[in-house]
């Protein structure tokens, strides 16, 4: 698993990537009551805001870790979004992304780098 400074996690598997933030963003963010969940087919960007998080305390952007399409979102979120806070870094997973560019991947973080980040 790779961290993007901005708290998104990814990790990818056969050319497909699985993106959610980290527990420390979900714990930041506190209570979280609502997600804002792209369609599948959507191509993000390195970088770009592509879907947000919505908690008690307040709203925050999600920014790509990589670029390709999503194929895969987690419909469970829509009636569940706590799951997020209970399993940030497994089932509280947010999209599938097929990827463009395996190279888009070069600025992602180790586990303890990303921790050493904040």
């Amino acid at each position: 698993m790779k961290y993007q400074k901005s708290h998104e996690w990814v990790n990818i598997e056969g050319g497909v990537a699985t993106i959610g933030i980290s527990d420390h963003a979900q714990e930041q963010l506190s209570d979280i009551i609502f997600i804002d969940l792209p369609e599948v087919g959507t191509e993000i960007n390195v970088g770009s805001e592509f879907m947000s998080v919505e908690s008690v305390k307040s709203a925050s952007d999600i920014y790509a870790p990589i670029s390709g399409k999503i194929i895969e979102i987690n419909d469970v979120l829509s009636d569940s979004p706590e799951l997020v806070n209970e399993l940030a870094e497994s089932d509280g997973w947010l999209v599938k992304v097929e990827i463009n560019d395996e190279e888009s991947t070069e600025h992602l973080l180790d586990k303890e780098s990303y921790e050493a980040s904040f």
